[in-house]
């Protein structure tokens, strides 16, 4: 990222992959107040430790950026800002059929409170049509939506080189107040893009549309990426159970270029923070509109656990042992995991289960115990399910279960 003299002054609600690496990219741009609620998060920010696990957030965060400072204090966070952007947690509620975003709503409330007059721009994912419902119920601030396309793990990264930036802008008949938002839509993404690599920022396709639609984006894109992955899982699960070779049918089929050999490795499932509550949210958005395929992706991830668990039973191991919770390499995020699906299943059928997992610091995850000493985790089991193989298993993989063909996310 190159250093410029600051000029715009940004506050950042929620350090969580989202936050956090937009506060190290704006930081490269502007002056940034990175506001969360955990107090051990804001003291490693502002020791120059990232409190995630991704390398660009780290290398920059280890540098001790003057324009970066974390806070637990909402007031000056949010005092003398021209932006304030909202990257707060908002979880799945199955009991609603939504998201819960009143974590958006406390922030907001915060902003009132405080008495600022920066535009607001929404970065959590929400529901179709969220940021029109609640630019009504705030007449002010005013509020932008701008959806994030990043990996956990990798979100820094992504952010340094965007596939698109999308602004989302509420619609309004005062003229006046749509004119402040066309200007802060620009400007915010202008921000965004200055940020961006040096080497394809002039590349980055801009949009600038309706704030529903914006949202839309988000949960059509995350959706498509989870049928993706419950694709090629289908594929795996009939070729192992034809006993057929996974592996040369995937290479066959993604050699067609409309295809593409990408994003086709098999897996326990979609998991992550962001697929499997944005395909729900997405189905729950549709109501009383036609479909049958965006059913199908969200039940398809239950297919397939169902398999990948009854294929573990079937091998009738005397104590299984879980290698790692983490969705993936380069995270530390443990949040809607797919190998939690299968071990539930497993628990259910009162299989003997051990976790291995060295970033869980409780001795026990679920009611199954964990350790944190690799050796003994394999000494002690006699299969080893793991989501993603690791060069670690080898020594031990004729007991490893995986679908990781080809060792790569």
């Amino acid at each position: 990222m190159e250093n410029a003299q600051p000029t715009l002054r940004f506050a950042i609600a929620g350090t969580g992959y989202v936050g956090l690496s937009l506060a190290c990219l704006l930081a490269s741009v502007g002056d940034v107040r990175a506001l969360d609620v955990v107090p051990e998060k804001v003291e490693k920010i502002n020791s120059g430790i990232s409190p995630i696990s991704d390398a660009e957030i780290e290398k920059v965060l280890a540098s001790r950026p003057a324009t970066l400072q974390a806070t637990l204090d909402a007031g000056y966070a949010f005092e003398d800002r021209d932006f304030i952007v909202i990257a707060t947690p908002t979880n799945y509620d199955p009991d609603r059929n939504t998201f819960d975003t009143s974590s958006i709503e406390t922030v907001l409330d915060e902003v009132v409170t405080s008495g600022s007059t920066a535009t607001v721009v929404i970065k959590s994912t929400i529901p179709v049509g969220y940021t029109e419902r609640i630019s009504k119920q705030y007449s002010d601030p005013n509020i932008l939506f701008s959806p994030e396309f990043l990996r956990e793990g990798h979100a820094l990264a992504d952010n340094l080189r965007p596939s698109r930036i999308v602004v989302g802008i509420p619609r309004t008949e005062d003229a006046d107040k749509r004119a402040r938002l066309d200007r802060a839509s620009h400007i915010f993404a202008e921000a965004l893009k200055a940020g961006a690599s040096a080497e394809v920022r002039d590349a980055i396709p801009m949009l600038t549309m309706g704030a529903t639609e914006a949202e839309a984006i988000k949960l059509f894109s995350n959706t498509y990426l989870a049928l993706r992955v419950s694709y090629f899982n289908e594929l795996d699960t009939y070729a192992e159970s034809n006993g057929l070779d996974s592996s040369q049918i995937i290479r066959g089929v993604s050699l067609d270029p409309r295809i593409g050999d990408f994003y086709n490795n098999p897996s326990f499932g979609y998991g992550g923070y962001c697929l499997p509550k944005d395909s729900k949210q997405l189905l729950a958005n549709y109501g009383d509109v036609p479909q049958n395929l965006i059913r199908a992706i969200v039940e398809s991830n239950d297919t397939r656990k169902d398999f990948i668990a009854n294929e573990v039973l079937e091998k009738r191991p005397r104590r299984v042992g879980i290698y790692r919770l983490v969705m993936k390499s380069g995270s530390d995020n443990f949040r809607e995991s797919s190998i939690q699906g299968v071990i539930a299943r497993l628990k259910a059928k009162d299989q003997d289960i051990l976790i291995y997992e060295p970033r869980c610091q409780a001795d026990t995850f679920e009611d199954v115990p964990v350790t944190h000493d690799l050796d003994a985790f394999k000494d002690s089991v006699d299969l080893i399910l793991a989501n993603r193989m690791a060069d670690e298993l080898l020594d031990v993989k004729d007991r490893v279960f995986t679908r990781d063909l080809w060792k790569r996310d």
